[in-house]
């Protein structure tokens, strides 16, 4: 290969670099300097746009439903009672009612908005319709069919509707007719027939309970009466007449022989700690009279102090006399007869101690002995009192339990018969002038608003199932390669016209927009300096060779010599497009049977020439393989200026991954809303893996009937002056 042809980058590629992502031009739903896409509010508008008719017919459809709907509907009449529930019944008597209708919480309101909604209430209102309101009332909803009769109480079930007002104890009561006195006759009967039935409720209730009161009562009595006979008998059996006085008394003793008990222990406790200390320091050799209750003793005390004043005497007549001196001797017998007398109270003092010691215990012992007497004198009259005891508060309970419910039957019966209300009627309902339903400005509305949201939904329902690569976004964004051109799509003409439509200006937009395609790839260094450069597609019917063709002549239009090359093996069609032979050429080169002088078709064009694929080949991937099709790429290469390779399908064979190393660069064909996107995604992933620099995609077959909702900045009718003008159609133009 020509190494003035190629860059190479440390990473050891071909030159290309991340300079490309600027062919991400603004506008496209991009920001400049990241590779994450996303989409923009304009996006967004694209896809509506080109799926206007979609909203169009979904809103029509579903405004004309509702408009036919709202106009065919009977007109109903809504009328309103409201009636407000007590938070407890009013005061009579200061008795508890037998039913409890106070209410506490939002589940107590919630009871009574159920028992207005109720089938008892419900059949109970129907039951007073009769005569002429019943026939008003079953005149709209009678068949001419009368085998499957409705029954009033279904009806009314149905339209009736309950609402508690928040934040207040007023229920209201609203029901729709086609006839407003009806509506409002019928509102009325709910509000009084839940009147009349918490009222009736609370009677029959009342006179229920009465009776199982009476009832109660008189076996409550049976059981009173035996109890106070076994009372009886017991006190006469045990003679226990005199109980509970013997009772204090025993327990006046317990108390006192318990404060007795407490008290010698206390004496004990205090004089055992005594006689311990005593002992502890007799055995540790210690002096006793450091102890504070020995030392307190009077004559401890005075002998102690007379002992300090006979060692400060003796002290000073040391000073003055010798130890044999009289006086010495004297005070040394004097203080050794103290020390004995000190020795001699000392122990007479820890003799006293150990004597109350003795006596605290024998004092405590003996309290203890008189409580478990007194005690278990207590426990048997106490096993004597137990029955007595269970009797008597069976007894007293069960009278109390008599006088109770005898108290509650009479409160009862008095109850039963004064009449109070739960609830009061706060309004009645009216016959109204104004129809609730249908509501014609609301239905509307909601049609209207309910088409466009479906619409929308829809379209972009549609737009979501919808994964052709057709938006700048798909092809940026999802396929990851920059936009480099745009191909509009051709109208019917032959295969040899499209092949050489930049040469014959069939089509004054392609021409032009080949042009455009051209001056793209000369923007950037890699692609101005590539001398050999293969197109491939995603699938087959892409219409690469086509753009391939082009745009080889367009190279040569400019005056740069420019070869062919048809490497699409499998099925070459270049040659069909230029109407020229295909007996020789790529596979006769890589066999070795004819050299690449006898195969390049020279001048086709001006400064084009054509190296045709020579047949179809039964093993491409070898003959592109073989060194012969890799001298031949490199001897290319010193010929021309420009060496542009057509190769098959990416997603069909992998004929183009083979050629790729050996070029400098590579550009993706994509047919306007043909390729899945996935589809074209992995094919351009593949291209980009290798170290060849991938130039970009060019869109082809772009609808110019939707290009103005995609590509407006490349199409507009505004646009059409400045396109390419065929010879002979403006008098005034120079050549």
């Amino acid at each position: 290969m020509d190494s003035d042809a190629k860059q190479t980058t440390p990473g050891g590629g071909y030159g290309y670099s991340a300079g490309y992502a600027g062919y991400s031009a603004a506008g496209y739903g991009y920001d400049e300097g990241t590779t994450h896409a996303h989409r923009t509010v304009k996006d967004y508008l694209l896809i509506l746009r080109e799926r206007i008719w979609y909203i169009v017919v979904v809103f029509l459809v579903v405004f004309s439903s509702v408009l036919v709907y709202t106009l065919s509907r009977t007109k109903m009449y809504e009328s309103v009672a409201s009636v407000q529930v007590f938070r407890r019944d009013p005061t009579v008597m200061q008795v508890q009612a037998v039913v409890d209708n106070e209410i506490r919480s939002a589940e107590d309101l919630n009871t009574q908005v159920k028992i207005l909604e109720s089938a008892s209430i419900v059949k109970n209102v129907a039951d007073r319709l009769t005569g002429d309101d019943l026939r008003r009332f079953m005149a709209p909803y009678e068949k001419g069919d009368s085998s499957d009769p409705i029954l009033p109480t279904s009806i009314i079930y149905q339209n009736r509707k309950i609402v508690p007002l928040r934040l207040s104890l007023v229920l209201q009561v609203s029901y729709e007719h086609p006839d407003p006195v009806i509506a409002a006759k019928i509102a009325n009967l709910f509000i009084d027939e839940f009147i009349t039935y918490n009222a009736r409720m609370r009677i029959d209730e009342s006179m229920k309970a009465v009776e199982d009161l009476h009832a109660r009562a008189d076996d409550q009595r049976k059981k009173v009466d035996e109890l106070s006979t076994k009372l009886q008998n017991y006190r006469e059996r045990n003679n226990m007449v005199s109980l509970d006085q013997r009772k204090d008394i025993v327990t006046e003793k317990l108390k006192a022989l318990n404060l007795y008990l407490t008290e010698a222990s206390s004496r004990r406790r205090n004089t055992e700690i005594r006689w311990q200390q005593v002992e502890e320091r007799r055995r540790n050799g210690e002096d006793l009279t450091e102890l504070p209750f020995i030392a307190s003793q009077p004559l401890i005390g005075t002998l102690k102090q007379e002992l300090s004043a006979q060692k400060i005497n003796l002290s000073q007549l040391a000073e003055r006399y010798r130890a044999k001196h009289p006086k010495m001797v004297e005070a040394q017998q004097s203080l050794a007869q103290t020390q004995q007398q000190l020795v001699v109270a000392v122990e007479s003092a820890a003799s006293t101690i150990e004597s109350e010691y003795q006596n605290a215990i024998r004092n405590e012992q003996e309290a203890k002995s008189a409580l478990a007497k007194q005690e278990a004198e207590s426990l048997d009259l106490d096993r004597y009192a137990v029955e007595y005891g269970n009797l008597e508060r069976d007894f007293k309970i069960n009278e109390q339990i008599l006088e109770n419910i005898l108290e509650r039957a009479r409160e009862t019966s008095m109850t039963s018969t004064i009449e109070t209300q739960n609830a009061r009627i706060v309004d009645r309902a009216v016959p109204s002038s104004v129809p609730s339903s249908p509501k014609v400005l609301l239905n509307l509305a909601l049609g209207f608003v309910g088409g466009i949201g479906m619409g929308l939904a829809f379209a972009f329902f549609v737009a979501f199932i919808d994964d052709r690569v057709k938006s700048s976004f798909d092809i940026e964004g999802v396929v990851g390669l920059p936009l480099l051109g745009i191909i509009p799509q051709i109208r019917k003409m032959d295969m040899s016209d499209k092949a050489q439509i930049v040469m014959n200006n069939a089509d004054r937009q392609v021409s032009e927009a080949f042009l455009t395609l051209h001056s793209s790839l000369r923007l950037h260094d890699e692609s101005k300096n590539a001398k050999c450069m293969l197109i491939t597609s995603t699938i087959p019917g892409e219409g690469k060779s086509f753009t391939i063709t082009n745009l080889a002549l367009t190279f040569a239009a400019h005056g740069e010599k420019v070869v062919l090359v048809d490497c699409d093996l499998r099925k070459p069609s270049i040659y069909k497009g230029l109407q020229i032979e295909n007996n020789h050429g790529v596979i006769d080169v890589c066999t070795g049977e004819k050299p690449l002088d006898e195969v390049i078709q020279s001048s086709v064009q001006q400064n084009l020439d054509v190296i045709v694929a020579g047949g179809r080949a039964k093993n491409p991937t070898r003959l592109l393989n073989s060194k012969a099709f890799e001298t031949m790429i490199a001897e290319l290469r010193k010929r021309y200026d420009r060496v542009l390779i057509d190769t098959p399908p990416l997603a069909a064979v992998s004929d183009a991954l083979i050629i790729l190393p050996m070029v400098d660069g590579s550009l993706f064909n994509i047919y306007f809303n043909k390729v899945r996107r996935k589809a074209a995604q992995f094919a351009a992933k593949r291209l980009q893996e290798s170290n060849v620099p991938s130039f970009g995609a060019i869109l082809n077959g772009l609808n110019v009937a939707v290009s103005g909702y995609y590509y407006a900045q490349y199409y507009d009718k505004s646009y059409k002056d400045y396109y390419v003008i065929k010879a002979g159609e403006d008098a005034h133009t120079r050549s």
